[in-house]
């Protein structure tokens, strides 16, 4: 075969998983830390270790051009990290918080559902344009 050139690169896959590396947890028994992670982040991301449901919710967000920080809560920690997050960013002091929990903006927004049914409605780009979540 007369000009025929033969080029291939081999690129490190990251399985996506992998990818949305989960931010480490060091609290020290007041919860402290937590409340720092979600005010200091735009948007916030908090579900158990391997749940799908918060697969769907980051991959919703990447997909949207959101790079939301994660939190992946084990099983040894989840009460004290439940107990904090229920007191974190809601109106009047304490909600029950179901995991994935989303925190935008520095209060609690929703689960799954919140998130799903406001992308549907087309209200969740405004809400992450306003916290800075999302600049286009």
């Amino acid at each position: 075969m007369q000009g025929t050139i033969s080029c291939s690169r081999h690129y490190p896959l990251i399985p996506a998983a992998e990818s949305m590396r989960p931010l480490p947890l060091r609290t020290q028994g007041n919860g402290e830390s937590v409340r720092t992670l979600v005010e200091e982040n735009a948007v916030m991301v908090i579900g158990r270790k391997g749940c799908c449901m918060c697969l769907v919710v980051k991959r919703l967000l990447f997909g949207l051009g959101v790079n939301p920080a994660v939190l992946e809560i084990d099983e040894k920690r989840e009460v004290e990290v439940m107990s904090e997050l229920e007191k974190i960013g809601v109106k009047g002091g304490r909600e029950t918080v179901m995991l994935p929990a989303v925190y935008i903006g520095g209060m609690l927004f929703g689960g799954l559902d919140r998130v799903m049914a406001t992308h549907i409605s087309g209200e969740l780009v405004p809400i992450l344009k306003e916290v800075g979540a999302l600049w286009l």
